[in-house]
Parts: structure tokens; C-alpha cells; sequence
């Protein structure tokens, strides 16, 4: 097949977005290097080698990274973490930050066969100029990895959506809706490419994200599919805190809720980790906001009371994987953890 762009559909190819539990080939991501987003350098890179060292026995690492005197600093950070080599592949790029759940290609899959598909990345409605440059990594992905290639008249960040493989995806109003995404789309057309590009039947719409999320209420920081037919949802119990109403909102919507067969779900209450700040300033963290690997689940945790109630809650959803806690405290200052750092890339059998 060729790998141009093709003005025919996805879904009318028979493509289809898996699930993040279904089995991958690799996870992407890109090491951490602006200050502004991590002022302090060095204990965001060890979270990084952390997550490194934890997922990359179950699957491959695609590890981006600036120039060769990068290359070297973090190959020798993981030689010393006794990280098996033949598992990191480093590709050198150009890229302005670590986000690639929202900048990245969002893998697609026909039988045996893989596809990606290449959205618009604009910096969240335009927030941060110098990171729009960071749209042009799927055509970097493209060159290595030789698939079926879509071009997507559509801004979409990855982290905006989650899908539980069957024909249903979840999203937010404040995001997807937002004028500063798309503001010549209808929600109709915006849920007709979801549909034509994912696979997908049955949309869920969300309305609000958690407080001092910067990307206008990414779904991954609040609710996930953990099965076709289960749902965590993030829930705050203190009715003081200002994630409490908006988070009690979405739980009870997906109460709510039907599949893609008319179904309502099983919908499982995970807590938050309460206030967490850095310089006055509350951060998004979320529990919710974990990758799901080959055969290890990685947990953001923040040294909080709650953090052991969330791991079990996650750990009885997933029985087959192990669940690993990553403290992210040093992550979550530049706006996000280990989901929206990370994008799976599925196994071509």
C-alpha cells in the first residue's frame, strides 16, 4: 500500500484506533530538555529514566532526542540504570517539547496492518508559539516507519481523547469545542472526523477538566477506559477543593452514559492527590493520567496519602499487569505526567 495520504477515509479502509491495552510494539517518547517546562532538569530526567527502566522490558522505547551530545548524556544515564540497550531506539529531531501524547502520530490498525494518522498540533488553542513547530513529528515518524500516512484537516491532541476499542471514545466539550481549536467545525463535523478517522461509532462527551490543566480539559487527566466496559473516573470527595463539582459532573454523566451497543458501563471512583502546587500555583496531577503497557501499568503517584488507594484501585482493573507507581511530583510541574508524555505505537503482527 502506498504510504501518501489518501483523501479515503480510515474507517471506510477498515481502520480502527485499538485500545491502549491491546498489545504494543513500542512506546514513543522524547526527552525532557527546556527548563521552562522543568526547572528543575535533572529530577525530571530521572522520572524519565524511571519510566524507562519500568516499561521498556514489556515493549521497545522510540526515544527522540535533540542532538548527539543529548544522545550520549542519556545512554549513559541508562547504562547506569542497567536499562537493556537493544531496547532503546534513539532517533534525532528538531522537537520543542516532551507532549507527545498531543503532538504525536495517533496509530491506527487494519488486521495485521498499521497506519498513522497526522492531526494538527497548534500548542492547545495556540498558547505557546514556540511549541507549534512540534506538528511536524508525525512526518519525521513517517520517514523511519514506512505505513499508510493520513493527513487530518483537524486539530486533535491525542490526550483530548480516550476509546475503548470497541467504537466508543470519551472527550471533553471544554477541549474538542473549544473556538481556539477548531472554530470553523460544528460538534456534528468534529464528531464526523472522529468517526471517518478512529474508527469509532459512539462519542461520550465530558464537559470540564481538573483545575490548572493548561490544555482545556484533557480527558486523560479524568476519566479512562480500563476495559471495554469500565470506566476509572477521577473524583474528588473534599467538597472544598475546586475539582469536586466539576469531577462529581463527569462522574455522574458517565453513570449515565451507554456503549457503542447500548450498554451503560462500570464506572470506578479514583481519587486525587489532593493540592498539589509549585510557586502558588496548583498543578493538574491526576491518577488518571497512567499508561498502559504490555504488561506493566504505570501510575503517577505524588508522595500523597491517597496515592496507595489509587495503585490498588488500578491494580484490581488491571489483573493481568503490574502496577507500578512513578513518582511524578517532578513531572507534573510542567503540566502533565506520564500519559501525555508517552504515545503507543501497536504491534503489526
Amino acid at each position: 500500500m502506498k504510504t501518501s495520504a489518501t483523501s479515503e477515509t480510515p474507517s471506510g479502509l477498515g481502520y480502527r484506533m485499538p485500545a491502549e491495552w491491546e498489545e504494543h510494539e513500542a512506546v514513543w517518547l522524547a526527552w525532557p530538555h527546556d527548563p521552562d517546562t522543568f526547572p528543575e532538569m535533572e529530577k525530571a530526567e530521572e522520572v524519565y529514566v524511571n519510566i524507562i527502566s519500568a516499561i521498556h522490558e514489556s515493549e521497545d522505547v522510540n526515544l527522540v532526542v535533540k542532538d548527539e551530545e543529548m544522545k550520549k548524556r542519556v545512554l549513559a544515564k541508562l547504562k547506569d540504570r542497567k536499562v537493556n540497550e537493544k531496547k532503546i531506539h534513539l532517533y534525532l529531531f528538531e522537537y520543542a517539547d516532551v507532549w507527545f501524547r498531543d503532538y504525536g502520530p495517533i496509530f491506527l490498525k487494519k488486521g495485521n496492518r498499521l497506519a498513522m494518522t497526522h492531526w494538527t498540533f497548534n500548542a492547545w488553542g495556540g498558547k505557546y508559539e514556540p511549541l507549534m513547530k512540534d506538528t511536524r513529528m508525525p512526518s519525521f515518524i513517517r520517514k523511519k516507519i514506512d505505513l499508510p500516512y493520513f493527513r487530518i484537516p483537524m486539530v486533535l491532541e491525542g490526550g483530548s481523547i480516550d476509546i475503548n476499542g470497541k467504537g466508543t471514545l470519551l472527550t471533553t466539550r471544554q477541549c474538542l469545542l473549544n473556538r481556539n481549536r477548531n472554530p470553523e467545525l460544528t460538534k456534528e463535523e468534529i464528531e464526523t472526523r472522529l468517526k471517518e478517522n478512529l474508527g469509532v461509532t459512539n462519542i461520550i462527551w465530558l464537559n470540564e477538566g481538573v483545575e490548572g490543566d493548561d490544555t482545556d480539559g484533557h480527558v486523560d487527566d479524568i476519566a479512562r477506559f480500563v476495559n471495554p466496559s469500565t470506566i476509572v473516573c477521577a473524583y474528588e470527595e473534599d467538597h472544598k477543593d475546586g475539582n469536586h463539582s466539576l469531577l462529581k459532573e463527569n462522574y455522574q454523566s458517565l453513570r449515565r452514559a451507554k456503549d457503542q451497543d447500548g450498554n451503560k458501563f462500570n464506572v470506578i471512583k479514583l481519587p486525587m492527590p489532593g493540592m498539589v502546587e509549585w510557586e502558588g500555583k496548583r498543578l493538574p496531577a491526576s491518577y488518571a493520567n497512567f499508561y498502559i503497557g504490555n504488561k506493566v501499568v504505570l501510575a503517577p503517584v505524588f508522595s500523597h496519602k491517597n496515592d496507595r488507594k489509587a495503585l490498588e484501585i488500578l491494580q484490581d482493573a488491571f489483573p493481568e499487569r503490574k502496577v507500578i507507581g512513578i513518582e511524578c511530583t517532578n513531572l507534573v510541574v510542567g503540566l502533565g505526567t506520564i500519559h501525555c508524555i508517552s504515545q503507543q505505537q501497536p504491534r503489526a503482527e
